[in-house]
């Protein structure tokens, strides 16, 4: 006999002008539908609506994009600009979809399986010597290559995720 878990979803949809820092641990489907200037660090789905203005550094698993963003985005799994879209800043994003009529004004740079000591310390937004320690320590998951360290994305994704950094 097969039992299915119903897993419950999570859905916030803010209406309102808001500002300051949103972070979420768990997977949630968060949709702006007003004004927010801040910092969003998201698992789930993200979705920026058509009335929205947001000024703010983002952080998200899958980031659907139809209003106004101004600022750096990271998106772990895919960035959509659907045709409304006007982004200003950089983008950072796994997989990207522009529908035709969106706006991009700034800088797009794909997020690899496998980066660097440098694109890492700008991925995580925390000094090089700090990664060079912690890879060399062994407290952070990295492939060392000749004199060069080489890093899996989703291995340290789960690392961040698990708490474990400068620890």
């Amino acid at each position: 006999m097969a039992f299915k878990k119903k897993i419950e979803e999570k859905i916030l949809d803010v209406d309102v002008a808001m500002q300051g820092n949103l972070i979420f641990k768990d997977a949630v489907n968060l949709r702006i539908n007003g004004r927010f200037e801040g910092n969003l660090q998201t698992k789930g789905n993200l979705t920026i609506a058509s009335t929205a203005i947001v000024s703010a550094d983002i952080t998200g698993d899958n980031v659907i994009i139809d209003g106004r963003v101004k600022g750096k985005i990271v998106a772990k799994e895919r960035l959509t600009l659907l045709p409304a879209a006007v982004v200003e800043g950089e983008i950072y994003p796994a997989k990207l979809n522009v529908a035709e009529g969106a706006v991009l004004e700034g800088r797009c740079c794909m997020l690899h399986d496998f980066m660097s000591a440098e694109e890492l310390a700008h991925y995580l937004e925390v000094d090089l010597n700090s990664i060079l320690e912690w890879a060399s320590s062994g407290k952070m998951p990295g492939l060392k290559e000749g004199n060069s360290w080489k890093f899996e994305r989703k291995t340290i994704d789960s690392w961040v995720a698990s708490g474990k950094v400068g620890k």
